[in-house]
């Protein structure tokens, strides 16, 4: 019997008492006063007050239970209780591929690598694929601080630059989209998806991968291109309306599907109180319908993936929405960002074939892209999508062909920009402007298609601001932004906003 609207939606309140009035199980993240405490077993004896909390992705049992995804059609009625909306399972008797979903990563991978690895020794797991759902901070060098929409005095090197240059390797595929703190400059090299570093690949301004025989689609919050000032480097963030409308083009299946904003409207389908005590300055925009994206409320109404997860808000929520009566059911997780006590990491297990998993192309995906890509817009316009007919069949049959003769792994990781040089600075004597990865340019090749992301092609029209996309009447975006740093005090959320205008 498959997950439907009739099963109570999940507190994430321990306290509230279950079907049987009895205290729910607690489930908490990492907590400590200065650093990331590590994850232990729970077991049958109570454990020492001093003891750390296990990480949100186990229950609190006295024999280790992962959370086990599996599509809502072929859940067995002899299923478990939902628990954060997703099902339990104490025993495993199909193959599991272990994923972690990680929040805003806000450059902190060195810390989220280090618990992932304690999380394998302690439980004795592997871990197959970390999932980051925006903030990523992908910044290699000084320069790269440039264009990094934070303020002056967050702007940090962090560790990304560490994996970039090979000095560290990460322990497992990371896949990531971006979010409204990137360094955009180097994003946008890899517009179309590609390895920002070894083992760990950019998901794209939009797009679909396949890890395993998982179909993995994504949207950054991104909105136009270079060069950036610093009104750009803010504007860029915001979900273009061309990317949308290439996603809304995707037919096959969708097993995981990353925003980083949350989908307009997705608090009415789970616990709402719950997220209000947490958050309770997001009830004036819950009740204008501000809060979430528009663009990513009509992606998962169309695409009805299995799972989406999102980050962006700083806090935990989960959801079910059922699509229609008798419609499947999407999962929806949004985590906090890398911080001790902070919700941020959830280990999740859905069924697949057997490993070792590797990344691949999506035929389907590549096929859009190839329809798509000779009405790129070339500046902040409106890209003129009668242009492109909606059949792409031919398309698809071009990349079956080209794949069949190349193969469907990404091409490999290169190096575009010096690595930071913590006794030296390159800021000022790196070159200005767009460089075109190799990546970028072996894939467009692959498809035979224009490379469009110079910033010399912008001849076209004027220059729109961002908010003109308001007025079209299509798409609604939030112009809100959510800080660097925590925003639970209010009076911070008013310095951020004066800081704005």
């Amino acid at each position: 019997m498959g997950v439907n609207s009739q099963i109570p939606i999940p507190t994430l309140n321990p306290k509230t008492p279950n079907q049987e009035g009895k205290p729910r199980r607690r489930s908490t993240s990492s907590v400590g006063t200065g650093r990331l405490h590590p994850l232990r077993r729970r077991h049958a004896s109570p454990p020492s007050s001093s003891a750390p909390r296990v990480f949100s992705s186990f229950v609190c049992a006295p024999r280790l239970q992962l959370l086990r995804l599996r599509p809502a059609s072929s859940a067995p009625s002899s299923a478990p209780r939902i628990f954060s909306s997703f099902v339990c399972a104490a025993r495993l008797q199909l193959f599991q591929m272990k994923i972690a979903v990680e929040g805003c990563m806000h450059g902190d991978l060195d810390n989220v690598y280090a618990t992932l690895m304690h999380l394998q020794e302690v439980e004795k797991i592997k871990i197959d694929l970390l999932i980051c759902c925006g903030d990523f901070q992908a910044v290699r060098n000084e320069k790269d601080l440039q264009s990094l929409n934070v303020p002056p005095k967050y702007r940090s090197m962090n560790s990304f630059w560490k994996y970039y240059s090979g000095e560290k390797a990460a322990p497992c595929p990371t896949i990531f989209i971006g979010g409204n703190h990137e360094a955009s400059n180097y994003l946008w090299e890899l517009y179309y998806g590609g390895w920002a570093a070894p083992q760990i690949f950019f998901l794209g301004f939009a797009g679909v991968v396949k890890f395993g025989n998982v179909r993995i689609g994504g949207l950054s919050g991104h909105y136009e291109k270079m060069p950036y000032n610093e009104q750009d480097i803010r504007s860029i963030y915001h979900v273009r309306e061309y990317d949308v409308h290439k996603l809304m083009q995707v037919q096959e299946p969708i097993d995981i599907f990353l925003s980083h904003d949350w989908p307009l409207g997705i608090t009415d389908h789970g616990n709402l109180k719950g997220l209000l005590r947490q958050k309770p300055f997001f009830e004036q925009e819950i009740l204008e319908g501000t809060l979430g994206s528009r663009a990513a409320a009509d992606l998962m109404a169309k695409l009805r993936p299995s799972y989406w997860f999102s980050a962006h808000l700083h806090c935990k929520f989960s959801a079910l929405v059922q699509h229609g009566e008798s419609g499947p059911v999407t999962k929806f997780l949004a985590l906090d960002k890398c911080l001790p006590g902070r919700k941020f990491l959830q280990i999740v297990e859905i069924e697949s074939e057997i490993g070792p998993y590797d990344l691949h192309y999506d035929e389907e995906w590549l096929a859009i892209t190839r329809k798509f890509n000779p009405i790129f817009p070339g500046t902040r316009m409106r890209a003129n999508f009668s242009d492109a007919k909606l059949n792409i069949e031919e398309c698809r049959q071009f990349v079956r062909d080209k794949l069949q003769m190349r193969g469907s792994k990404p091409f490999g990781f290169v190096r575009t920009a010096p690595r930071h040089n913590p006794s030296q600075s390159v800021a000022n004597n790196f070159p200005s402007g767009h460089c075109r990865n190799p990546q970028t340019e072996a894939l467009l090749q692959l498809l035979e298609l224009q490379y469009c992301l110079d910033t010399s092609a912008e001849l076209e029209e004027p220059s729109q601001s961002p908010g003109s996309l308001l007025s079209r009447g299509s798409f609604h975006y939030d112009t809100e932004d959510i800080p660097i740093e925590d925003v639970e005090d209010v009076d911070e959320l008013k310095e951020t906003d004066d800081s704005e205008t």
